[in-house]
């Protein structure tokens, strides 16, 4: 693989980020100056070291890859199965060193771009912020399960419409032991939820619950618990593809609207991932979508300075941004219908 060395010229990189930023929302205007002015030269700083991390990665690969080729051959001709075992370990230990300095790259450039963006916005963004404790605000409504082990990374805090929220992505594990027929036990850890976490803070209590859900099928006659009924969607296309259960009907339809619906259908596209969970409780909104990676600055095998780093990274913040909006605006005609 050949680099392409960044352009130099300032012109060509001027249009470049304006085209990557075509078609953003007007509050994403100016954020081609940004780029040239904070985060383009700063990149252009690690350019070198990026070339030499990813050159090396690729040499380990073609390495780890000959070690475990040549390992199967001389294992088959001597029909000797733990050398290719031997073999195997080696190349992945060459395959994973190569890596680790790529992974390194990956998470500065990250930062190098993630915190002017935020920044720009008036966010607050943590990429290892330790515990996050409002995941257990997360299980106390049913938006994710209950866990042994927890890591969370990608840490976003801020007010957006005078709602504050916090956005982070959450890995938790439970702890299961089984026993053999010999009384033999053996413990393991099982991924139970890995995904992105939204909590809005809009300071109003609801006046019911609503719980939104993947449809489940069979599973759908479970109900969304104590006291809470299903709830009728105005638009039968997206009734097919959530499962929503409330304590206040009235209050469930002017929240959930078509572009609410359309929203949350977009926020799992953006986020890429699935299985979105969404409750309306208290005076908060929790919503969970399970798999994706936000907020990920992009190959390290192009360029530092490529414009579409930004743009991708803008994408997110947009989805995020959308999702508050809307539940704004339901949670305004649910004030206004009880006004």
């Amino acid at each position: 693989m050949t680099d392409t060395p960044p352009s130099t010229d300032n012109s060509a990189g001027n249009l470049a980020i304006r085209q990557a930023l075509a078609g953003l929302p007007k509050e994403f205007q100016g954020f081609d100056q940004i780029f040239e002015e904070r985060i383009r030269p700063a990149l252009l700083a690690r350019e070198e070291e990026r070339i030499k991390v990813t050159k090396r990665a690729i040499l380990m690969r073609w390495i780890a890859g000959g070690v475990i080729a040549a390992g199967l051959a001389i294992a088959f001709l001597s029909q000797m199965l733990w050398i290719a075992i031997v073999a195997g370990f080696v190349g992945i230990i060459l395959f994973a060193g190569g890596e680790h300095g790529v992974s390194q790259l990956a998470k500065e450039a990250k930062g190098l771009i993630v915190v002017p963006i935020a920044e720009q916005f008036g966010l607050n963004f943590t990429s290892e912020p330790g515990p996050v404790e409002s995941i257990y605000r997360h299980k106390e409504v049913g938006v994710v399960p209950g866990w042994d082990r927890s890591k969370y990374e990608d840490y976003i805090t801020g007010v957006r419409r005078e709602v504050n929220f916090e956005l982070f992505e959450a890995h938790l594990e439970e702890k299961r032991t089984t026993t053999d027929s010999k009384g033999r036990t053996r413990t393991t850890w099982v991924t139970v939820f890995k995904g992105q976490c939204l909590r809005l803070d809009f300071h109003k209590t609801f006046y019911g619950r609503t719980l939104v859900t993947r449809d489940a099928g069979f599973f759908n006659r479970f109900g969304g618990g104590k006291g809470m009924q299903r709830a009728g969607l105005e638009d039968p296309t997206f009734e097919k593809i959530f499962e929503v259960y409330t304590t206040d009907q009235v209050e469930s339809r002017y929240l959930l609207t078509p572009d609410v619906m359309q929203k949350l259908v977009d926020l799992e596209q953006v986020f890429k991932g699935g299985k979105l969970k969404a409750c309306f409780d208290g005076g908060e909104v929790l919503i969970t979508v399970q798999g994706g990676n936000l907020f990920e600055p992009g190959s390290m095998f192009k360029p530092l300075d490529s414009a579409d780093r930004v743009r991708e990274l803008l994408e997110d913040f947009n989805a995020v941004f959308n999702i508050i909006d809307v539940i704004t605006a339901g949670r305004i005609r649910v004030e206004q219908n009880h006004s």
